[in-house]
Formats: structure tokens, sequence, C-alpha cells
């Protein structure tokens, strides 16, 4: 075993051999990307853990250290393209069945099956993109089937019984929720008559029932052969000296198994999200009930702790996602939708003395018939006669049932699949009209409020003197900036602190976005690696990240998922390129229109020269360098895009991981590259 130790933690590197030694400025570099993503000859349609193998063989052969990939719990409660966002799961402790590879599961006795399954994996293996609810279909049929074939077999295996023993406690809620979804057909566990309440009792004498308990007992089936699958990988893994990173997503799904089991641990009548900023200007509802620590507190956080035992079964490192939610979450009240009205929480709210009148004017929706024409252009008179009521001249406000945004998106829900561009117009500004505050109440303290982040770009804001607005200003910056640094750090440190004493794993913090000032302190205090991203500097004043600046506990990279690729950002805006161009590479002349090769080939040596302990590229990138193999669809090689709710997660690579081992030139250009930085 080879340790790496840095301050008081420890990461193990499994090597080939069995002596500790100990490096105090080790470095190494790795790629991130999805497993769903990959492509090989042998899978279905979506990448599967089996894959994993093929990645750790070009891993080692290029010097690489660890694959970081994305959230690979379960997340089906329909099987539709909304349930291909891994960060909505509906456990946090059982992996989605996508993932399973079909020939190593079984083999069906029927030749017709055979036949059937192998035309289909051919299709779907032709496909250039995750066809996420078609591979689900399919599956499904062969998971069927194979558990008809091979159960009773299986379930007196004393690998089966072992594995079944070690997981009962959360894997018969679960198993009980899949069939419960199927049966009511939804996953909403309001509506599930008896079960709407969780009663743990009344689960096990459902499971035992004997109309019920194979189509129960499946999902047993199912979740043993993805631990056996994934362990399997991991083995492989680290007999290649390779480790495997995972992630930690911030929340948990509103209608999910843990939700239904331990509805006292969440905020239900809340969502988590995320302030505006430049990828999404009217900030992110993510839709997750928010966590309620006083009461996780009161058993030292045994939630937390049981999830981080569970995920290091698999894991040598974990990436938080959103580890500003530690500190304090933005939480936006369930009658909203857009993140533009949330809050932070925990916060102090500001106790303000103010009359009736000015309560009325900052907290309610300011509506003015003036600029109503300027959101609604010729629909303007259809919008006042069928939404709003006016109050007097010129001075409206919104209908009783229309005046909340969660209303709103209610109705306008409805008519989804017939929303015309009128309908889609009116829908965003009555979304808008319900946004015109410039303070939120507190409804926990009297006279207590909050300002609305981004007041200055509200109608109600400009239409304010100059010393209203220099008095709201003073608030505003007090409230974002200062009041609260002392509160976030205190709940940080109640929090991580058991989050890392519960597993021996390696800890990453994915610290983007609106970072309080007391977030890189708690973070090297604990030993947290911090998430340096080339284009997202934290320091305000700066426009790009230098690699060479990174604190070495860090992870240098150029990309994630939430962001365009390399290739895709240097076509966005050529005046940023030609920036970037001239100050991070040095280069005197214009920036070429596209992400050349070589370079491609610069900025993959800046990020593996960079100070940080792990540089770990999407692979998107990587392959950039290679002017012949890169797919030529820039665009769709992008993962997620945080502005669009709908986002299909079903970026496959082109290229296969066959073809991937046997690049020569290109692998022995990285292999060069990563051992002249000293990372292999």
């Amino acid at each position: 075993m080879k340790q790496v130790v840095f301050n008081t933690k420890v990461f193990t590197e499994v090597l080939s051999n069995d002596k500790p030694f100990v490096f105090e400025r080790w470095k190494a570099a790795g790629v991130a990307v999805p497993v769903f993503s990959l492509k090989s000859n042998n899978n279905f349609g979506t990448g599967e853990f089996n894959d994993l193998k093929q990645l750790a063989d070009w891993c080692y052969k290029v010097g690489m250290k660890m694959i970081q990939i994305l959230p690979i719990n379960d997340t089906r409660t329909d099987n539709s393209w909304s349930n291909s966002y891994p960060y909505k799961a509906i456990s946090t402790k059982a992996l989605h069945p996508i993932y399973l590879n079909l020939s190593s599961m079984g083999t069906l006795y029927d030749e017709n099956d055979k036949e059937y399954f192998e035309s289909q994996r051919h299709l779907l293996n032709a496909k250039d993109f995750v066809d996420y609810p078609e591979v689900m279909r399919v599956k499904n049929l062969f998971f069927e089937k194979l558990f008809s074939q091979t159960w009773h077999e299986t379930k007196n295996r004393f690998d089966y019984i072992s594995f079944f023993k070690e997981n009962e406690e959360w894997l018969v809620p679960y198993a009980a929720f899949c069939f419960l979804c199927s049966h009511y057909q939804t996953s909403d566990f309001s509506q599930w008559e008896d079960y709407s309440v969780y009663d743990k009792e009344k689960i096990e004498r459902l499971c035992r029932k004997e109309e019920f308990r194979e189509k129960i007992e499946i999902h047993y089936f199912l979740q043993y052969h993805l631990d056996k699958q994934l362990k399997d990988a991991v083995h492989y893994l680290h007999r290649k000296g390779i480790a495997l990173k995972g992630d930690i997503p911030i929340g948990i799904g509103r209608h999910s198994v843990e939700a239904w089991t331990s509805p006292e641990l969440f905020n239900m009548d809340a969502q988590a999200g995320a302030p505006p900023d430049s990828f999404a200007i009217e900030g992110q509802n993510w839709g997750f009930p928010t966590y309620n620590w006083g009461v996780m507190a009161q058993d030292n956080y045994k939630w937390w702790r049981e999830r981080l035992t569970q995920m290091s079964r698999y894991f040598d490192a974990y990436r938080i996602d959103h580890i500003l939610g530690f500190f304090r979450i933005w939480e936006i009240p369930y009658s909203n939708t857009q993140g533009l009205m949330g809050y932070f929480n925990p916060d102090r709210s500001m106790e303000l003395d103010l009359d009736n009148y000015k309560i009325d004017r900052y907290t309610k929706p300011y509506i003015r018939g003036h600029f109503l024409h300027e959101i609604f252009g010729a629909l303007t008179e259809e919008v006042r006669d069928k939404y709003l009521n006016e109050t007097s001249f010129s001075y409206f406000e919104l209908k009783p049932e229309f005046d909340t945004q969660r209303k709103i998106t209610d109705y306008f829900l409805k008519k989804i699949d017939t929303l015309s561009e009128k309908e889609e117009t009116i829908k965003n500004g009555l979304l808008s009209l319900c946004a015109e505050v410039l303070f939120l109440k507190d409804e926990k303290n009297e006279n207590h409020f909050r300002p609305r982040i981004a007041l200055q770009f509200t109608h109600s804001y400009n239409e304010l003197s100059q010393e209203e607005k220099d008095w709201i200003n003073r608030l505003y910056d007090d409230y974002f900036y200062h009041r609260n640094e002392e509160l976030w750090k205190e709940e940080a440190m109640k929090k991580l602190p058991q989050l890392i004493a519960a597993s021996n794993m390696m800890v990453c913090g994915e610290d983007l976005g609106m970072v309080p000032r007391c977030v890189p302190e708690v973070m090297q205090q604990l030993d947290i690696l911090s998430l340096e991203v080339q284009r997202m500097p934290k320091n305000p004043n700066a426009t790009f990240v230098n690699p060479k600046n990174n604190s070495y506990l860090s992870v240098d990279t150029t990309s994630t998922h939430d962001t365009p690729t390399l290739r895709g950002w240097w076509e966005e805006d050529g005046m940023m390129t030609n920036r970037f161009y001239r100050e991070m590479l040095g280069h005197e002349d214009g920036a070429p229109y596209f992400a050349e090769p070589y370079v491609c080939r610069e900025i993959v040596r800046q990020h593996l020269d960079s100070t940080s302990m792990w540089v770990i590229l999407p692979i998107q990138d990587y392959i950039a360098m290679d002017g012949e193999y890169r797919w030529d669809q820039t665009q769709r090689e992008q993962i997620n895009v945080p502005a669009n709710p709908d986002n299909h997660w079903c970026y496959k690579m082109y290229q296969s991981l066959e073809s991937l081992n046997e690049r020569q030139g290109f692998n022995d250009m990285l292999y060069s590259m990563i051992k002249e930085s000293e990372r292999n």
C-alpha cells in the first residue's frame, strides 16, 4: 500500500506492492466522466459499471491515478427523461440498474429472447446519445426475464444472503418504495393510501404478502447484481493503482425513500437551489427539500454517517456537491419556483421598523401599468384583463388564483403539451411580476426581513428615490456579505467534522458560486480539497485562475459537468477567448476561432503543471488535444445546462473505450505530459 499523508488525513492508493511509503507533496492526475457516458462495444446503449475496467486500462497507460464520476444512485420514478438527472435520486444508497451489464448478470435460455436483446443492444449502441427511456425500457424487460429464470437459485446463494443481511435496513424500504411507485403509478407517496405514511411493521408485512413478494424481491435481486458488478470493477481499478471518486448530491428527491421513511429530517415545505449567476440569471431551483439540521444533530448526524459508510463500500474519495450548503443553503419557499425568491438558511434576518405602507411597497409585487408593455408587448391588454386587478389608476396586483409563482407554474403546467410561444411569454412575464419585490418577510420573526437577491434589477428598485436606494444597498451588502459569516462558520464546524470522521475516504468540496469568506478557512482546517476551475475564479477581481497559484489542497480542472467543455467555451465569446489566449497562454497574436489541438495541449499542460494535489479534467478536454480523434459535434459534449431544468443527461462519448486504448500516438503524448509534470 502507498499512503499519501497531508495534514491529518490519509489517502490510500492501492498499488501492486504492499510496502507503505509517504510523500508530503504527492501529486496525481485523473479523469472525470459520468459512467453513463462511457461507450464500449459490449455495453447496452449506455455506460455500465463493467466499462470502468476499460477506462482503468486507459488511465493506467497514460499514468492517471483517479476516475471521477457523477452520482450513480437510483433515480427511477417513471423511467422518463426526467429520471436521467443523476442528482435527483430516489435513494441515497441504492444504485441505478441502468449501470448493469446484462451478459454479466446471466444468459437467458430462450433463443428468441437472446436474438431480441442482442438486436436491441446493437440499435441502442449505434445511437450517438444515451436514449435513457429506451435503454431502461429494454433493460427492464431483460431484468424481469432473468429474475424469473434465476431468482430461486440466486436467493439461496451464500453471497446473496450475506449481501441482504448487510443491507437489509435500507434495502427493504427501498424495494417497497419501488413497488409502491409502480403499484400506484406515482412516486408521490402522499397518494399511496394506507402506505402514504411510512410504518416499518406495515411495510415488512407488505413484503411478505405472497401476491406482491416477487414484485418486491426483484429490487433485492437488482441491487445484489449492482453491488457485485461495481465491487468487481473497483477491485480491478485498485489492482491498476487507480482510485474511484464518487459524488454526494447536496439534496434528496422530494419523492424519495428518505423523504418517505424519515420526513422529520427534511423541510418539505422548502426547496434547495442557488442564487442567480452568469449561468442562470433567475437562480436555480433544484426542487429538493432542505435538511432539518436541528433534528439531524440530535443523533449526531447518524443519517449522514450511514450514508457515507455505504459510499465507502465502493469509493476511495468523494466530492461534496455544493459544499456551501453545509454552511448555509439557498432556500426557496415552496410557493415560489424561481431561485430569485430564495434566501439563506440559516441566517440572521434584519429587524426593520417599517410602517404598513412601506411593508406593502417593499414586500408585495410592485406592478405598474407603464412597464407592463415592456414585459408583455402586444399581449399586455389580455394579461391585464385575465391575470391582474387594477387597485388604483395604473397600479395592479395579481389575481388571487395567480398570486404566487407556484400557482402560475401549476396553471401553465396543466397545458404543458400544448404550451404556445404566447403562453410561454405570459407565464414568464407573470413569474417576473411575482418577483417585483425588494424584501422577503421572515415568517418566523415579526418585523424581520431579508433583501431579495438582485433586487437592483427590478422596476420596483429603479423607481425609488436615491436616498431609499442607498439605504437598501447598505442593508443588502450587510446581509449578503457580512452579518452571517460567523453563523455560517459555526454551522459548518458542527456538521462537516462528523461527515469526515464517518469514513476513510478523501474529501473534496465543490465550493463554487457565491462563496462566503469563511469557506476557505474551514475547508483548509478540515483538510477538504477545494475545486479550482480556471474560468470561474473565486477572486472577484480576477478573470481567470492561474493553476500555478492554486492551493495544494485542491482539485484543479478545466471544466465541470455544468459548464461547456473547453472547446465549447472557446467558441462562446471571441473577446474573452482572445484575452485568455494572451493573458494565460502568453500569445501576442489573435486567438484562433476554434480551440485548435495545439491550444488544447497548451491548456492541458498548464493544468498538469498546477500546484494542486489533483488535476482531474473531463475526458472531453483531454481528447480535445487530438484533432483527428475528437468529436466534431462540440456543443453536444456539454453534459448539463444548469439554466435548463429539462436538460437531458444523455452525453455519450463519440470514441469507444476500445479505440481510446488503441490510440497509441495520443496516449503516448498524454503519458509524456503527465510524466513531465511528475503526476504519474
